[in-house]
């Protein structure tokens, strides 16, 4: 494995007063070169009585990044190497070449490469897997497509890909294809790191000041005006084909390793009916409800969601 040590306070950026002494200790930037694309993103030091054990990969929710697990890891890497992985498109991680776009199961094969390159050093070659949000869903789609691999899998507020009716196909494809020759516009510019963390604490998935601006430093990237924007605008393109729901629900059902589904009750899918025939399709499926929002391995108290989790990878 490709590393770059780098000091606490430069992998945490301009984070608040304590952060990058308290939650980033022993963490160092880490890179893994793949095929078509590099990969960034952080790694965790273990003690060296787990240092042999089963390897964690932690993969981040859509438009954010490895630092999503600044205060889940340290709890895990009490039980192995731990290693946040930057999405591409995201974070330090390259960007997809022009004229391609961000599809979900391209974040799938990466997964698979970066598994196969650099995480066999197990008896079994097996890894065990945590995602948030998107990187809960990639998790299980690599979990179902290779069972072999994958000894634990989390999902934090994450059930299975976002699913549409066959019947909307076209107008999926079409508004993809329009977005897709319009381009992005130009990226905002902000004056400093803690305006920019303003911005990212509302939208879809508010995050408090705090989390914001832990978060938001490693997606940024400096400008003569001030900093913009790293992350890949590419990002907020439409999909052009998603899964249907019984596609979904075979991929689940695939799932073969024993899986933990950490359900937020202030989260994306917290007001989901629907959910029941998914869960039901994972046959190894332990639930468990925790306080906070989609960001609740990050935001607030999330004391709940590394008990949970660290509990759940011991007991195998």
């Amino acid at each position: 494995m490709s590393d770059t040590a780098t000091s606490v306070s430069a992998v945490a950026g301009e984070g608040p007063p304590g952060f990058a002494k308290d939650e980033l200790q022993g963490c160092r930037e880490a890179q893994w070169k793949l095929r078509h694309i590099t990969l960034a993103g952080l790694s965790w030091a273990c003690e060296p009585g787990v240092h042999e054990n089963t390897p964690t990969l932690l993969v981040h929710g859509w438009l954010d990044n490895s630092l999503s697990f600044a205060r889940l890891a340290p709890d895990v890497a009490r039980l192995g190497p731990v290693h946040a992985i930057d999405l591409a498109g995201h974070g330090h991680s390259g960007h997809r070449p022009e004229g391609q776009s961000y599809q979900l199961m391209d974040y799938v094969a990466d997964l698979a490469e970066l598994v196969e390159r650099y995480f066999q050093e197990t008896a079994d070659g097996c890894v065990n897997l945590v995602g948030h949000s998107l990187g809960g869903i990639v998790c299980a789609l690599y979990a179902a497509t290779f069972p072999e691999r994958v000894r634990q899998l989390v999902m934090i507020d994450s059930l299975g890909a976002i699913s549409r009716p066959a019947s909307e196909t076209v107008s999926q494809l079409r508004k993809a294809i329009k977005k897709r020759i319009s381009g992005s516009g130009m990226p905002p510019v902000y004056p400093d790191i803690a305006a920019a963390a303003r911005a990212r604490e509302g939208g879809l998935s508010p995050l408090s000041r705090e989390a914001a601006l832990i978060l938001s430093p490693r997606n940024l990237t400096s400008v003569e005006e001030g900093y913009v924007w790293r992350t890949d605008p590419r990002l907020r393109h439409p999909s052009p084909l998603m899964m249907t729901e019984e596609q979904v629900l075979a991929t689940l059902e695939a799932i073969e390793a024993p899986t933990l589904f950490i359900r937020a009750d202030a989260g994306l899918l917290s007001y989901r009916k629907d959910l029941d025939a998914r869960a039901g399709a994972i046959a190894r499926l332990q639930t468990v409800r925790v306080p906070g929002g989609h960001h609740c391995h990050l935001d607030g108290e999330t004391a709940p969601v590394a008990d949970a989790v660290v509990q759940f990878l011991e007991g195998e």
